[in-house]
């Protein structure tokens, strides 16, 4: 059964120590992208890894969530201004309302975009309906790790 969403909701994603970050509901876009406000690569174990900041919330730039990631690849990706742009890709596990699956994000500066997150179809296919007059259907707070008390 597919979940309903309206076109901006609110997700978790908790193996960034990332707890609530507003993201837009983005049919339009092919995968995932997180706003990184710098980006730092180094190894680990042989493997490419990310370090990168995030100012979850819009004119909070003293909230700062440093992340850790391993890279998954590095691509070609169509900006917002409709220009070409390599970017990392990882993958982390986002929670949006009961939904709690993996999803391949791509890190961009979105400091002058009105939502740190974009959710694309990568996500949205086969577990999501979109109502596009709809906003926050799922609540604004984050979403509740399970056996948690409300």
């Amino acid at each position: 059964m597919k979940i309903v969403t309206g076109w901006r909701e609110v997700v978790s994603l908790p193996g960034l120590g990332i707890e609530s970050i507003r993201a837009k509901v983005d049919t339009g876009a092919k995968t995932c992208a997180l706003h990184a406000c710098f980006i730092d690569e180094f190894l680990r174990d042989q493997q490419l890894w990310v370090r990168f900041g995030v100012h979850p919330r819009r004119n909070r730039e003293d909230l700062l969530v440093e992340c850790e990631a391993c890279v998954s690849d590095r691509r070609s990706v169509m900006n917002s201004g409709g220009g070409r742009e390599f970017r990392y890709v990882i993958m982390t596990e986002v929670w949006l309302g009961s939904l709690r699956q993996c999803a391949e994000i791509t890190l961009a500066n979105r400091e002058d975009l009105s939502y740190r997150m974009l959710l694309g179809r990568n996500f949205l296919r086969g577990t999501c309906l979109v109502d596009s007059e709809l906003s926050y259907v799922l609540g604004k707070k984050p979403p509740r790790r399970s056996g948690e008390m409300k």
